[in-house]
């Protein structure tokens, strides 16, 4: 028999237990605001999930939702119509939930003043160590917590990261204003999120509700020319640089250069923002992520809509297809994006590297040359492609969108930034830790601070530079303390059947209407019959059983009973342990007893669907139901 590797529970194991909130960059408490839907508490559900996050409306249509990838829903054996467990369950549809209770009590539904009013007021049950809007402006109040006295922010670039640290700002005391080179705030949200996805009428209110905490947002104006980066340090306490990575890049090809090659997030924003593009009748989209997809969906639904308008010839005649590196398994785009954008006629290939954007002798975009990628990455799943130059393709077409990566635009620190050092190309030297740059009160947030990532990791970093800066001008640490509570559940009930309930699918409006009327939004969004449902289909994390060693008699009647096997009686001479485990057993059973007559219970908590079969079955109540609830004490220091 293999031995196995065990560790005894640690003081954060109840908290990680809880791994949908782990996962989140905010640490938004999903598995409260999941089971608030099931339990048709709607509005409760609302302002947790907008608690720790100033986008919660706007991440419920278009978070990547690492949530649901740590969901432990989709880490259990699936049951089939049999009762049967076979297989592995999928997640709960997490970011789909939030949008439901966002669209029922978020700054769509409402007014501001109603929002805001609600999230002052509202005290949530459960925190863990997320961020809530609630408790800052309770301990802003308080001695507990020094406030801001009304020092002035510059923060460049009104983008989720930049309007995330204004936000926390605001509720610290400080007056910050942000400078935005697009006409309208909201940076990649609304000039490179495709409105199919994410509706611009959502943007604004959700950007009024940040603008009634006291923030100043300043559009059309670009830091360089309309203002001096060193003005900006001169006027202002601080300054956080939040303008994102907006610049396409591009692939050095042959023929790259020239008309008919264009970056990916230059058409989203052309789109975005209404310009007229002069589009081919044959596009090749060259890239495999999110933005490709957008690219790509967003090209689709600019010549429908232009061929409703112009000319019907291309209705019948233009073609998207979308060329990615990646393997179909590989590609780094949600399944979603794929399924839908297949689901609109894209054409899509998998596998394959440009080599050459083709010219004919006018200089017009004739084709692109591709050869086979067998692999994208190596053994140690770096980026490290490697090339069958036997296999090669041409792929004709007229225009080229690049949608391969973007980088940052920082020549406005030209005048005024000289002190703030570079790394490699237009990245930023920055403190890990406190994303403070080698500038005295200069700050960076977003992308700047870690990358292209998704939404939700802007919003975090936007939230640190916030505590950064508060700790730069008042001298403090915001820090906040993790209170747990252990509570015993004498009646644990759980919905009926919830462990055989398949996921519930998000309903999307069909392709041929998605092509006819192209800003529609495609998600519909969940009833409220559709959201409960699949709401109840979450674990409840928060509640485990909880094993009291010095009852058991080690019967085995909890592994029997369990539905799942997450539970196994076993030989201690079975098992590999680390040095505490072994301390911990010469202190209970002795140091001189055989480990082969002693036997421990093992728990595999990725399997264990807190069903409560084994706290029933135990005969010396050695088992209870146990809810784990955090709450948070905010106090600088």
């Amino acid at each position: 028999m293999t031995r196995l590797n065990v560790h005894v529970p640690d003081a954060n194991y109840h908290q990680n237990l809880i791994s949908c909130q782990v996962a989140c960059p905010v640490h938004t408490d999903a598995r409260g605001y999941v089971r608030a839907i099931a339990d048709g508490r709607f509005e409760e559900a609302y302002l947790i999930a907008r608690g720790p996050n100033p986008f919660a409306s706007i991440c419920g249509r278009i978070c990547g939702a690492p949530c649901e990838i740590a969901c432990r829903r989709g880490k259990i054996p699936k049951v089939n119509d049999d009762g049967m467990f076979v297989g592995q369950d999928r997640p709960v549809a997490i970011r789909a939930l939030k949008r439901f209770v966002c669209d029922q009590f978020g700054p769509e539904a409402r007014p501001t003043s109603e929002v805001l009013d609600s999230i002052r007021n509202f005290i949530p049950p459960v925190a863990g160590d997320a961020e809530e809007m609630a408790a800052l402006l309770r301990s802003a109040t308080s001695p507990s917590v020094r406030k801001g006295e009304g020092e002035k922010i510059a923060i460049i670039g009104a983008g989720p990261a930049g309007l995330s640290a204004a936000h926390d700002l605001a509720l610290m005391g400080f007056k910050p204003v942000v400078f935005e080179i697009e006409p309208v705030a909201a940076g990649m949200l609304a000039v490179g999120v495709p409105a199919y996805r994410l509706p611009r009428e959502l943007i604004e209110k959700e950007v009024a509700v940040i603008e009634a905490l006291g923030v100043e947002i300043r559009c059309g104006v670009k830091v360089g020319e309309d203002i001096a980066f060193a003005e900006l340090r001169e006027d202002f306490a601080a300054v956080i640089i939040a303008v994102g990575a907006k610049s396409s890049r591009g692939l050095g090809l042959t023929g790259e250069d020239g008309p008919g090659v264009l970056g990916g997030v230059d058409l989203l924003r052309a789109v975005s923002l209404g310009e007229h593009l002069e589009m081919g009748r044959e596009i090749v989209v060259i890239g495999g992520g999110n933005v490709a997809y957008d690219v790509a969906r967003s090209v689709v639904r600019q010549i429908a809509f232009d061929t409703a308008r112009t000319a019907a010839r291309l209705s019948e005649t233009a073609n998207v297809h979308l060329i990615s590196l990646e393997g179909a398994e590989e590609m780094p785009a949600d399944t979603i994006e794929i399924v839908e954008g297949d689901e609109e006629g894209i054409k899509r290939s998998n596998g394959w590297g440009p080599t050459e954007v083709v010219r004919d002798e006018k200089g017009r975009v004739t084709g692109v040359a591709f050869r086979k990628c067998v692999r994208v990455y190596d053994e140690d799943r770096k980026f490290s492609p490697l090339y069958d130059d036997e296999e090669k393709k041409v792929i004709p077409c007229d225009t080229v969108l690049l949608a391969v990566g973007q980088a940052p635009a920082l020549s406005f620190l030209d005048d005024g930034g000289k002190d703030v050092e570079r790394t490699r190309g237009d990245w930023l030297k920055v403190d890990l830790t406190t994303l403070q740059t080698t500038a005295k009160g200069v700050f960076v947030a977003g992308d700047l601070a870690h990358g292209t990532r998704l939404l939700i990791d802007a919003v975090a970093s936007g939230k640190a530079a916030a505590r950064s800066v508060y700790q730069y001008l008042t001298g403090n640490t915001l820090e906040h303390e993790l209170v747990r509570t252990h509570v015993i559940l004498g009646r644990y009930r759980r919905e009926r059947g919830y462990e055989s309930i398949r996921r519930v699918e998000v309903p999307t409006i069909e392709p041929s209407e998605r092509l006819a009327h192209p800003e529609n939004v495609v998600e519909i969004g969940f009833s409220k019959e559709e959201a409960m449902r699949e709401a109840s289909r979450c674990l409840d994390c928060g509640v485990t059983p909880v094993f009291d060693g010095s009852r058991c008699v080690l019967c085995g009647g909890c592994a029997d009973v369990c539905p799942t096997e997450c539970l196994k009686l076993i030989s201690l001479d079975n098992l590999e342990f680390d040095t505490d485990i072994g301390q911990m057993l010469d202190s209970s059973i002795g140091k001189d007893v055989e480990l082969s007559e002693n036997s421990a219970i093992l728990k595999d908590e990725d399997r264990c669907i807190r069903c409560a079969l084994c706290a029933i079955r135990c005969p010396v109540d050695a088992i209870s139901m146990e809810r784990v609830t955090f709450s948070t004490n905010w106090s600088s220091v």
